[in-house]
């Protein structure tokens, strides 16, 4: 661990230093953290990249050796896969409660995060998901908390950006009709027409589909200047290539699940000029993003994608939350997770709201450029 992830990691798990010996580390308590989201499938990338963060944050919590209780104790990771199908959700969600985890990092999708938060709130145990739709909190719940920005936030500021600073006037919109991909189409057809454009075509299909070419060829006659997707980077790549194969020279505006490498690898030169917003700033304009970006790769070997830091943090505020607490109970702890107040990776003060939102998400717009994204500018954050 380089020394300023060091100084990071160490200031994110405050006051987790403990002092136990190396026999009574050995007899440590195994407290299990779950997490769930897709890890096969077409959006097993985004999972693994997700489950690297808490593993980070687990692992860097771990060395700190905490005492909780009055005893030392060990956070172990209980992993599931809900394959990005609600009732696979809901299995998983059931199951994870029954395994006794303490709380859970995840979902990853708004489909799955959504009815499994009732399966976590019987049972009182935090749920923090990089769900975006903005009925993932809505729910009421005190037990569930967002990881990263809602669609409102995100769609709401997308569609402004598109007709207030691109100057794009007419709109055709898709969605898969995920929660996910329907929710901030929605949200961001609803700024578009409130900045003034105009939704000229509205289509559907879903998160299986690979052929669009029925759809893009009625979009074609609409003489849009843009065209939004909402979805997964798994669909909107062929979406992408196809657009260009029918000579449709709109520009492809997206979510942050577009905002992928793995887009630009599938589609090629057809993303080209693409747009994407995504919550937060920057990587390497996050207060611990260069150190962040370093202690990542010496551990796992490849690039971070775009969760991890946010899994990181969230993971944290909930192992900083039990220790403050002095419990790993999630009735004792939770009042300390809901009132976290803490400089992070991704942000100088990660706090939740009333609903369980962050109160400084912040939302960055992306464009394609040379084969690479690159930000354009960023609102929001703090």
């Amino acid at each position: 661990m380089s020394m300023g992830f060091k100084h990071i990691a160490l200031a994110v798990a405050a006051a987790a230093l403990g002092s136990t010996s190396v026999s009574a580390l050995a007899q440590a308590q195994d407290v299990k953290i779950g997490f769930a989201a897709p890890l096969t499938g077409g959006q097993a990338h985004y999972g693994a990249d997700f489950r690297s963060g808490v593993t980070l944050a687990i692992e860097d919590f771990n060395a700190t050796k905490p005492v909780i209780g009055g005893k030392p104790v060990h956070f172990v990771l209980d992993a599931a896969d809900d394959q990005a199908d609600p009732r696979t959700g809901t299995t998983v969600a059931q199951k994870l409660v029954d395994d006794g985890v303490a709380a859970v990092i995840g979902h990853f999708n708004s489909g799955t995060s959504i009815p499994a938060a009732p399966i976590y709130a019987r049972a009182g145990i935090p749920e923090l998901a990089t769900a975006t739709a903005p009925a993932f909190t809505a729910q009421g719940f005190a037990t569930t908390f967002r990881l990263v920005t809602s669609d409102s936030q995100q769609g709401g500021v997308l569609g402004t950006y598109a007709v207030k600073d691109l100057k794009f006037k007419r709109f055709a919109i898709v969605d898969d009709r995920t929660a996910y991909g329907q929710g901030v189409a929605e949200e961001f057809a609803k700024a578009v027409k409130a900045a003034g454009g105009t939704v000229v075509a509205q289509e559907f299909t879903n998160d299986k589909a690979v052929d669009f070419r029925a759809i893009l060829t009625h979009i074609k006659q609409s003489d849009a200047d843009a065209i939004f997707y909402g979805g997964a980077d798994t669909q909107a790549a062929p979406f992408l290539k196809q657009m260009r194969s029918l000579a449709i020279q709109s520009t492809l505006i997206g979510p942050d699940m577009i905002h992928s490498d793995e887009l630009l690898k599938i589609a090629g030169p057809a993303a080209e000029g693409a747009l994407a917003s995504s919550g937060g700033s920057p990587l390497d304009k996050m207060p611990g993003g260069k150190a962040y970006v370093e202690h990542y790769t010496k551990r796992f070997g490849n690039p971070v994608e775009l969760y991890s830091p946010y899994a990181y943090d969230g993971t944290t505020a909930v192992l900083n939350a039990m220790k403050k607490a002095d419990s790993v109970d999630p009735k004792v702890y939770l009042p300390v997770l809901k009132a976290t107040q803490m400089k992070g990776v991704t942000t100088n003060e990660l706090a939740y709201d009333d609903r369980g939102d962050l109160k400084y998400g912040g939302v960055t717009v992306y464009k394609v450029s040379g084969g690479k994204w690159t930000a354009l500018q960023t609102v929001g954050t703090k």
